[in-house]
């Protein structure tokens, strides 16, 4: 099958990268950034640029990779002319993939070619703006391509010790993603004996994106078939193998060689159905004489998800993260004290008085309190010191420096 790769952005090119030295073709490869792009391997370079930048990136501005995207569209919508499946790799949360990647998305399947796209989420230490920027650009993604896989960078930290680099946390994710281009790359280029099409995978993805979690694993030797449901079970997105309980849906592909037996294929099988049992289980096989000894497995678990929409999920987790309230403007008024004061106690003939003197007032009208007027107290005026010649603090066009009983009109009594 003709398909074609993508990488957007630093995180995407590495990963295309990466995928280059596992024997992926160059042919195949398109590394698309606002930046120079010597240092990439891909057969083509496609570098975004516009005057604004000046050559200095999009400043993790999703709208202004979005921008010159959408002004590049041709180009990028000739790239993917004549070819069946696009993958998309990029990284959520900087300006380039976050804006680009959507952009590429639509045209590609303006051009019909299928869709997938493959996308990282900022670790949480990379702030909360980055991860409200990823969100939304993830929900954008959704709606332009035909599936999306995504891998949180955070679920990565399962995986690493006290002395795991900053460097070293971020190749792990472009390993653990660069591997899932792979098992889908092999899933739909081998011929299969049991085959699973692009549209099964779409379905599969389609309106269960928020909850679709991925593992590869490979093993060779007479233990391969225990060794690769070891790895599985171990990967870092199945969480311990909880995710195949809560699925709706899983897809698992075998690649092995001439050599593959049908206990080794039974022996996975029920194993991972045995985690899965209220889920469908979609199941594809293939050969490759490259692969003799080795099994290769490609699983893909899916939830349907009853959780927020992403911009209300969003929304919630930029005001928790930024650690802010939000304040009703509209609000009711304050509600008034809950104390009462008790009624004062006056002897019997000053309570007659009071009454009387009410029943007598009740038909004489009751004269006009003069109006107030508001004044400016007698105040000495003393001088700002250092700041006397400093500019006046206005907001909203008032001196915010004249005290506000003045500036509001409040009556002082």
């Amino acid at each position: 099958m003709d398909i074609r790769i993508f990488g957007i952005g630093n995180a995407g090119i590495s990963v295309s990268e990466r995928l280059l030295s596992v024997g992926l073709p160059a042919a195949a490869m398109v590394a698309v950034d606002t930046q120079a792009l010597a240092c990439s391997f891909a057969a083509e370079l496609v570098q975004i640029e516009g005057q604004r930048l000046r050559g200095h990136g999009s400043g993790a501005e999703s709208e202004h990779g979005l921008v010159l995207a959408e002004a590049s569209s041709a180009r990028l919508k000739a790239l993917c002319e004549g070819v069946k499946v696009v993958f998309i790799v990029a990284g959520l949360g900087g300006g380039v993939g976050t804006g680009i990647s959507p952009v590429l998305a639509r045209v590609a399947r303006e051009a019909g070619a299928l869709v997938l796209a493959f996308a990282m989420t900022p670790f949480e230490c990379e702030g909360s703006r980055r991860q409200v920027v990823a969100l939304e650009g993830l929900e954008e993604l959704r709606e332009a391509a035909d599936g999306v896989i995504c891998l949180p960078n955070q679920k990565v930290t399962k995986t690493m010790d006290d002395r795991t680099s900053v460097l070293d946390a971020f190749k792990i994710a472009g390993e653990l993603l660069a591997d899932a281009v792979l098992g889908i790359w092999r899933l739909l280029s081998h011929k299969g004996l049991i085959e699973i099409h692009f549209v099964d995978l779409c379905e599969l993805l389609r309106g269960r994106h928020a909850d679709c979690a991925f593992a590869v694993a490979q093993a060779a030797g007479a233990t391969r078939s225990r060794d690769v449901l070891d790895k599985l079970l171990a990967h870092p997105m199945l969480d311990g193998g909880e995710i195949l309980g809560d699925s709706d849906a899983v897809l698992v592909s075998l690649l092995g060689g001439p050599d593959l037996t049908m206990v080794e294929v039974n022996r996975v099988m029920e194993e991972i159905g045995s985690k899965c049992a209220r889920a469908q289980v979609i199941m594809g096989a293939a050969i490759d004489p490259a692969f003799a000894d080795h099994l290769a497995v490609t699983l893909i678990a899916a939830r349907k998800s009853a959780d927020l929409p992403v911009r209300e999920t969003m929304r919630r987790g930029a005001a928790e993260g930024l650690d802010t309230q939000l304040v009703d403007r509209c609000s009711t008024a304050r509600p008034g004290s809950r104390f009462v004061p008790p009624p004062p106690a006056l002897p019997p003939e000053k309570m007659r008085q009071m009454f009387a003197e009410q029943g007598a007032g009740a038909s004489r009208p009751r004269k006009a309190r003069p109006k107030m007027r508001q004044g400016q107290l007698p105040l000495e005026i003393v001088s700002k010191g250092r700041f006397d010649k400093s500019e006046p603090t206005i907001h909203k066009g008032e001196d915010l420096d004249v005290p506000t009983y003045i500036r509001r009109g409040v009556s002082l009594n």
